[in-house]
């Protein structure tokens, strides 16, 4: 029985798969698998219940890889677990007049989530918002991606509790990518790949925000905000 909340039938063979996985790497960080590998182009079975009491262990040591990265989020697939899970913490921008709406999300997880675009308050509908955004399993690149500035999740916690709310900004870019990985996705199948740098030419670009300057230079489209009156 998961003393979670979640009360699904224990996969064993999973279980001991995740098992043998946490004690193979007893500081808590875990390796981060990277495109090209099958389980990140599968799409993460709904959580369940499925590792029983390990499910927090599995929690925590997605927390410590996800934190000495450094990253704002990882999906469960990310480490080799096909399971619809993700961590996210983000301590937020330095400048708070931030374009990108980046204030501090406190650690928390995300239990099969879904989301939707919805309009911010201050919006008159959906609007798409274009930033660098990199990803912890395609190491050394970063591209821009146009996503939902908005959006509407609805996820579990670690509890099995259910909950539904808006996130807008950052916070909501983060959701939508963590959430996408679940589905099989990376961000580069929504990316401009015109926008696609190393972490050394990112150097040229990684001040304007957004990033008018890549665009024009290399040739790629780009949506930011229209402020209302």
């Amino acid at each position: 029985m998961d003393p979670s909340g979640f009360d699904g039938a224990v996969d064993r063979a999973l279980r001991a798969e995740v098992e043998a996985l946490l004690a193979e790497h007893p500081d808590g960080v875990l390796p981060i698998v990277q495109a090209g590998h099958p389980v990140l182009r599968t799409p993460a079975a709904p959580y369940s219940g499925q590792l029983g009491d390990l499910f927090e262990d599995l929690l925590e040591w997605m927390r410590l890889t996800m934190l000495d990265a450094p990253g704002v989020g990882l999906a469960a697939p990310q480490v080799g677990v096909p399971l619809a899970v993700a961590v996210v913490h983000d301590p937020g921008a330095e400048n708070a007049v931030d374009p990108r709406e980046r204030p501090p999300v406190e650690h928390r997880t995300l239990v099969n989530p879904t989301y939707r675009a919805v309009p911010a308050p201050d919006a008159d509908g959906v609007e798409h918002l274009s930033f660098y955004e990199g990803c912890l399993s395609v190491d050394g690149y970063q591209a821009v991606v146009a996503r939902a500035r908005a959006v509407e999740l609805t996820s579990q916690d670690e509890l099995g509790a259910r909950s539904t709310e808006v996130l807008v900004g950052w916070p909501a870019r983060i959701v939508q990518h963590e959430t996408d990985h679940l589905r099989g996705e990376l961000y580069l199948d929504h990316a401009e790949l015109r926008s696609l740098s190393s972490q050394d030419n990112l150097a040229r670009w990684a001040r304007e925000v957004p990033p008018a300057g890549a665009a024009a230079t290399l040739g790629f489209p780009l949506h930011v905000r229209s402020l209302l009156p």
